[in-house]
């Protein structure tokens, strides 16, 4: 007797917890629609579909009172936070918990950033988003503790064309095609080795397939080039980007498969105007006297990036009174480049730098009389103008990457044939 009532008291047991199951996955079910939708009913009673809550962020808008806006000049986070009743002592940890992920004295003028407040009469912020570009964003939860997560928008990726003929710059070209500059910078600096953009004239022309990436419908920023042609003073430069395989990062190479990365880059600055070029007879500007130039001035505005042409070992990092603060680095046993005139040196004498690297900024220090950067260039301890100079090409594609290359090759020829010049912009 007393085993059935024990066995009658188990199933009861059993039968109290499925029931408790099903009523939490009930509830359950219903919280999480609750979160994401609002059910609405006609006027039978019948239940419609679900209505979608707008979210930002991940978080359901209608639940806050949504500040939206971009910083100000000399706003900093404190003034974006304390009218929304956030408090010094908050601000101020925030900022330290912040450091390892980004550092908020990096706020810039111009950049978005969302505030989540309360629904009250007197709102106070209980999350913080900042957008340091159109892509990442930084979470910012302003209750008990404060914690900090990343996130990235959601990008889309489109393949687009651009072409332009030259009749001032490269940067007017493509503004006036409708396409964003900034594919001037990615064009200048897969040609770096090849075409001189100083000297490009007009009548260049340019043809370009590359990546726009999107946010929403809105182009965000510029992806990667895969492929363009150059035309320029009536020769015709190709480039293409190509991975041989998977053990090698890609690089862009020219027609036969020759990559157009060579041992110096043309010049020490992106772009910027030749005020003097190497002679051997130049009336120096302050010593009022006809004397040897044994380098090439590049006119830029003061704080301008100045770039290492070549990898290298800086051996020399200083100040002297005719040449101001300048870098000296040794390439090989062959080559020596040095840069004269900056406003401040990036780098330290020892230092190993890479080609592109940024070693100081332009300035006017030594003797000069405005803002440039005096490149000079060694080979074998003489000094020689570096544009008589020939250069090695870098690593060609393997032999047992040809085909694919050639045949990626011929599909991007097809498609850089078939841009049509009176269309500056295809989408």
């Amino acid at each position: 007797m007393m085993m059935v009532k024990n066995k009658k008291l188990v199933l009861l047991v059993v039968l109290a917890a499925v029931a408790g199951i099903a009523v939490f996955m009930f509830v359950t079910k219903d919280s999480a629609q609750a979160e994401t939708s609002t059910p609405t009913s006609d006027s039978e009673g019948k239940v419609a579909e679900a209505v979608e809550i707008p979210r930002k962020f991940g978080f359901p808008i209608d639940s806050f009172t949504v500040v939206e806006n971009t910083v100000q000049r000399n706003e900093f986070l404190g003034s974006i936070l304390a009218p929304y009743n956030v408090d010094p002592v908050t601000i101020a940890n925030l900022a330290a918990k912040s450091k390892s992920v980004f550092d908020v004295r990096r706020i810039a003028a111009g950049n978005e950033y969302t505030i989540f407040c309360t629904k009250d009469s007197v709102p106070k912020a209980l999350y913080f988003v900042y957008q340091p570009n159109a892509i990442d964003y930084i979470i910012y939860d302003l209750r008990d503790s404060i914690t900090i997560t990343t996130g990235k928008r959601e990008v889309t990726t489109k393949v687009q064309t651009a072409s332009g003929v030259i009749t001032s710059s490269l940067y007017e070209a493509l503004d006036k095609a409708g396409t964003d500059p900034a594919l001037a910078m990615k064009l200048a600096d897969i040609y770096a080795w090849t075409i001189d953009f100083y000297k490009i004239q007009r009548g260049d022309f340019f043809k370009v397939i590359y990546e726009q990436r999107y946010v929403k419908d809105k182009p965000v920023e510029t992806g990667q080039v895969k492929s363009a042609i150059f035309s320029h003073q009536g020769d015709t430069f190709y480039a293409f980007y190509f991975q041989p395989d998977t053990s090698q990062v890609g690089d862009y190479y020219d027609e036969n498969g020759k990559s157009l990365r060579k041992a110096f880059l043309k010049a020490p600055l992106k772009f910027s105007r030749i005020t003097s070029r190497f002679t051997m007879r130049r009336f120096h500007p302050v010593q009022k006297t006809w004397k040897a130039h044994l380098g090439t001035d590049y006119g830029a505005p003061t704080g301008t990036p100045i770039i290492c042409t070549g990898n290298g070992t800086v051996i020399e990092s200083a100040y002297t009174a005719n040449n101001g603060n300048y870098v000296k680095v040794r390439h090989n046993s062959t080559y020596t480049t040095q840069y004269l005139h900056m406003s401040r040196r990036a780098v330290k004498k020892g230092e190993t730098v890479r080609q592109g690297q940024v070693i100081g900024y332009v300035g006017s220090t030594g003797l000069a009389t405005g803002p440039h950067v005096c490149y000079r260039f060694w080979k074998n301890g003489v000094q020689v103008d570096p544009y008589k100079q020939k250069f090695p090409a870098a690593t060609p594609i393997p032999d047992h990457a040809m085909q694919a290359f050639n045949d990626f090759k011929q599909e991007q020829q097809q498609q850089l044939q078939s841009i049509d010049m009176q269309t500056m912009a295809n989408k």
